[in-house]
């Protein structure tokens, strides 16, 4: 199945992906459109089978950069581009950044 990205745009979404993350683990992937290694983990991710278990939200840094920020403080985590944030009832429990970024590692992490 292909990543049907969700879009995080509002500060907001922080507090819902919290709460979602009680039910189904959420994964933030946050992106710069301006970063080669960035776009060559999307499109690893992208070629993948996406795990029907893991809402998948996607941050673009450059435009959104407050909410990226947020999510650095919020779940205590060292900004970095590109990076996966896997949340699981209401905490980071998985990060990674960089060529590090695997499908396979983020599903296994889920489970």
């Amino acid at each position: 199945m292909p990543i049907s990205w969700i879009p995080l745009t509002r500060i907001e979404q922080i507090e819902e992906i919290k709460e979602r993350s009680k039910s189904i683990p959420q994964l933030i992937f946050k992106h710069s459109t301006r970063c080669g290694t960035s776009a060559l983990a999307k499109s690893r991710l992208e070629k993948k089978q996406a795990p029907a278990s893991i809402e998948f939200y996607y941050l673009d840094l450059i435009n959104y950069r407050p909410i990226s920020n947020k999510v650095a403080e919020d779940f205590k985590v060292y900004h970095e581009s590109p990076q996966v944030l896997l949340i699981k009832n209401g905490e980071c429990i998985y990060e990674e950044s960089h060529i590090g970024i695997r499908m396979e590692d983020i599903a296994e992490q889920a489970a």
